[in-house]
């Protein structure tokens, strides 16, 4: 009898430090896995869109710009750079190796340059987006200078939007909060390129570009928006509109793939004061090359800028 009493207390114990083993890998897994904020299945990349963004080389594209600021329009230029790169989940950093964790992402640097009076500007935003188009952006991040002084941005993709923001102005200054997950305006020029047709349409939240808040100093979080999207016989505009932000935004990009870019227009109220008034942000495409511009570092391949028509 009391064999038998010993021999199921240690079966008891065996099956409890089953158990827990068995909850402490499933939850090491799932730390390990990036949040599926939609809850879709992950989108495979076709042949078309492997041999386009897996060449080894970054898609460039120069645009002539008009940028209102203060009230009038301002002559400069603005260039989109989208490559594919690996990125890491928890560190969500580009990864330096390769790792059966890493997401592939396909990353866009878009910069602007103009010029207000004497002194000039300089806005860069970075956004990383699943080629999976499973989820949000995993990050987004700006930066602004101007003889001012500057101010940086930068959400993380985590359980809840993490944002991060420094800036020279008082009532911006140093900040930290979260917010719940919603569209992205900074997602939108990436799942352009993946997939157009799954771009959100009707009344949404979306939370504007971070250039656009920082700007015009309004608060980073979700505005009510109605997005559309137009579709033309070789072009498509999709169109976001803020009400309450009197702003509206459209993307013109071709309808095939891999869905270029054309141009934009954003049309806002520019200016404080008595020189506010409504007026409206172009860029129009001058050129397009591919090229592994991360090794083009010498004077010799200043050319290349020739060919994208920037000074």
């Amino acid at each position: 009898m009391k064999k038998s009493i010993l021999l199921f207390i240690i079966l008891g114990i065996l099956v409890f430090i089953a158990c827990s083993n068995s909850t402490t890998n499933k939850s090491k897994i799932t730390d390990n896995q990036p949040i599926n904020d939609t809850r879709k299945p992950k989108k495979t990349p076709s042949e078309n869109f492997k041999k386009y963004w897996y060449a080894g080389e970054a898609e460039i594209t120069s645009y002539e710009l008009e940028q209102a600021r203060y009230g009038e329009i301002r002559k400069g230029t603005s260039v989109l750079i989208y490559v594919t790169e690996d990125f890491l989940p928890k560190e969500q950093v580009k990864a330096d190796d390769q790792y059966s964790k890493n997401i592939p992402v396909l990353k866009l640097n878009a910069t602007k340059k103009f010029n207000t009076g004497i002194y000039p500007y300089s806005i860069m935003q970075s956004t990383f987006y699943p080629v999976a188009d499973n989820r949000h952006a995993i990050k987004v991040s700006s930066s602004m200078q101007e003889w001012c002084g500057h101010v940086y941005a930068q959400l993380n993709n985590r359980k809840e939007f993490e944002v991060l923001s420094h800036s020279y102005f008082e009532n911006e200054a140093d900040q930290q909060f979260k917010l719940e997950k919603t569209t992205l305006e900074n997602e939108i020029w990436t799942k352009i390129r993946i997939n157009p047709k799954g771009l959100p349409q009707g009344e949404i939240q979306v939370i504007p570009s971070f250039e656009f808040c920082r700007l015009k100093h309004k608060e980073i979080k979700a505005y009510k928006a109605r997005a559309s999207l137009q579709k033309g016989d070789t072009t498509n505009i999709y169109t976001l509109e803020y009400s309450e932000l009197e702003r509206s935004i459209s993307i013109t990009f071709t309808n095939t793939f891999p869905y270029e870019i054309q141009g934009w227009s954003e049309t806002f109220i520019s200016g404080f004061g008595v020189n506010a008034k409504q007026l409206t942000t172009k860029a129009t495409k001058i050129s397009k090359i591919k090229s592994a511009y991360w090794g083009k570092n010498s004077n010799n391949d200043e050319v290349l800028r020739t060919k994208l028509k920037l000074k």
